[in-house]
């Protein structure tokens, strides 16, 4: 899993790919065992190669890597609220502000009796947690659709109530779980724009090109530099955008401009 998004961002890289392959891409970059935990056949052996990936797999691009699912569920359950924050900080460079006081965090119910969306519902009702879930949730909606190490999933599992697991069927041994409520991935983001799946969420973001490259451009920077950004940089950023638009926002072309950038150089 750790191996798939180095390998990513070295083809990314490489190949001097628009930004929108960040979450548009049409191919993964797999070994043997990670094509078979994503049900991707015709793939031998231990080495991490470029594979063409069927639109029905949803793999292809950051949003669907296993590591990713990985790094932002809690253990053995998912929380969209935890997947929310990351890709509006990581990949949106937008991040959610921390929680008032005193407000308790959500809780997946494993035993099946209400899901996440609905218990997000009533936490909504809150008008100190609206304001920030309207942002942080729907994008978490979006990933639900992997479970904690990123198997695709229509339904929740559950340890109290639904219907048997597929393993008693198949395999004739004793699972420890239900097939709970079905996973409801769709959304709409902040600015009403609506997405029925992570395929189609993907595709809002691929939208917004210059906004993928403003965040890439953000977080490279501060990483390079070590230091927090500026307001007065933001004009030195929107010029590295600016720069790369011919390559569509290439991601060695943005790497190679911010190089050789006032950020970098010394001169901002």
């Amino acid at each position: 899993m750790a191996a798939e998004p180095r390998a990513f961002l070295r083809e990314l890289i490489a190949k001097d790919l628009p930004i929108r392959t960040l979450v548009d891409a049409d191919f993964a970059m797999l070994t043997q065992r990670l094509a078979e935990h994503y049900g991707i056949a015709g793939v031998d052996g231990v080495e991490v190669r470029r594979v063409d990936v069927p639109k029905e797999s949803h793999r292809g691009g950051l949003l669907g890597q296993a590591a990713i699912h990985k790094v932002t569920a809690n253990g053995t359950t998912t929380t969209p609220v935890k997947r929310g924050v990351w890709v509006l900080d990581r990949l949106l460079n937008d991040p959610a502000p921390p929680p008032p006081p005193g407000i308790a965090g959500i809780d997946p119910d494993t035993r099946g009796a209400t899901t996440i969306r609905e218990q997000l519902a009533l936490h909504r009702t809150n008008a100190d947690c609206a304001a920030c879930h309207s942002k942080i949730d729907p994008p978490g909606f979006a990933l639900e659709c992997f479970d904690p190490i990123g198997g695709y999933r229509d339904r929740y599992r559950s340890t109290d109530k639904g219907d048997p697991a597929p393993e008693e069927v198949s395999l004739r041994w004793q699972a420890r779980y239900k097939l709970g409520p079905a996973v409801d991935s769709s959304g709409a983001v902040a600015d009403g724009r609506s997405f029925t799946g992570i395929d189609s969420f993907e595709q809002l973001l691929a939208d917004d090109p210059a906004g993928l490259a403003r965040a890439f451009v953000s977080h490279m920077a501060r990483y390079a530099t070590g230091a927090e950004l500026s307001y007065a940089d933001r004009r030195t950023i929107d010029a590295i955008v600016a720069e790369a638009a011919p390559t569509q926002y290439g991601v060695r072309s943005l790497i190679h401009t911010i190089a050789a950038s006032p950020l970098l150089r010394g001169t901002r």
